[in-house]
């Protein structure tokens, strides 16, 4: 999918607007009015409540675009994920836990660690016109990413690129259009290394985070920063460049960098755990990657997703 730039000011309106991080940022002239806001990632409000029903669909249909967040680019349009210090899964199809955030010697782990055990549990997504990131949440190979990521795939399948260079097809298992979330399943069986999902309400503000994706299609990039705020709300309704009507309540604004091609990764804790799945960036002027403010859909938000559309 293709990302629009954010933060770039228009002529005659000064109200913000959203775009995904999911795609391509193309240039935003300067300009000297109010900045607005486009899909990248997302901004403040209302803390999380449960999603409404999804729905699940083994064919899918088209799928309306979605903006990746706040004053945002969608950072959906290059992806990469990493895959976090976590339990394995009791069962192949159930979503991990994190019950503990230090490793097994008890010791907390140096950020190229936890990068390094993440980074085997996050995917680029290449829809065939635009590429995203995705997080592997069960051991046979469930997926989670933006929904605006598998919105513009042309069919029901796209192809997954894993850390270590190698590729797999997946079949568009459900997506949200409301929360911008959507699970994918790898083709053909196996056995991967999900990540798992921390408590996302245990999260504090100046917290040390990771954002793991395929900025720029750089794929399994890291950025570290911190959390900068919380219960962030993104109306991605506000840029009149995506069909999306998603308004996303309770997000996590970090200033770790995210850009265009994040869309759908991890950002995760010192732990390795996940505690969001970046979705948009703000951006400024003609300035089309990070300045330092992203935005992340919380985790116990994407795990209730996630479970529902897997059913």
């Amino acid at each position: 999918m293709s990302e629009q730039q954010g933060w770039a000011p228009k002529p005659d309106d000064a109200t913000p607007q959203h775009v995904p991080t999911n795609e391509v940022p193309a240039h935003v002239p300067h300009m000297q009015h109010p900045p607005q806001w486009y899909p990248s990632s997302p901004p403040s409000a209302t803390p999380v409540t449960a999603p409404a029903p999804l729905r699940r669909r083994r064919a899918v249909t088209t799928v309306a675009a979605v903006v990746a967040g706040v004053a945002l680019c969608a950072a959906s349009a290059l992806g990469g994920g990493y895959a976090a210090l976590e339990l394995r899964p009791p069962a192949a199809s159930t979503v991990v836990t994190a019950q503990n955030s230090s490793t097994s010697s008890g010791k907390t782990a140096s950020l190229s660690d936890v990068a390094a055990a993440v980074l085997p549990s996050v995917v680029s997504i290449n829809t065939g016109s635009a590429v995203g990131s995705g997080v592997i949440i069960t051991g046979d190979g469930a997926i989670l990413t933006n929904n605006h990521v598998v919105a513009t795939a042309r069919g029901t399948t796209v192809q997954v690129t894993f850390s270590n260079g190698k590729s797999a097809q997946a079949q568009i298992v459900g997506t949200d259009e409301d929360t911008d979330l959507a699970v994918i399943k790898i083709v053909g069986g196996g056995t991967y290394t999900p990540l798992a999902f921390a408590d996302s309400s245990s999260v504090h503000v100046g917290d040390t985070v990771l954002a793991v994706g395929s900025p720029l299609g750089l794929d399994a990039s890291v950025t570290s920063g911190i959390v900068s705020a919380l219960n962030r709300t993104i109306d991605e309704s506000s840029d009149t460049r995506s069909s999306s009507a998603a308004k996303i309540t309770g997000a996590i604004q970090t200033d770790a960098a995210i850009n265009p091609g994040n869309s759908g990764g991890a950002l995760v804790n010192t732990a390795g755990q996940l505690i969001g799945i970046n979705t948009a960036i703000a951006t400024s002027g003609s300035t089309a990657g990070s300045i330092g403010v992203g935005f992340a859909i919380s985790s116990n938000t994407a795990k209730t997703v996630a479970q529902q559309l897997l059913g």
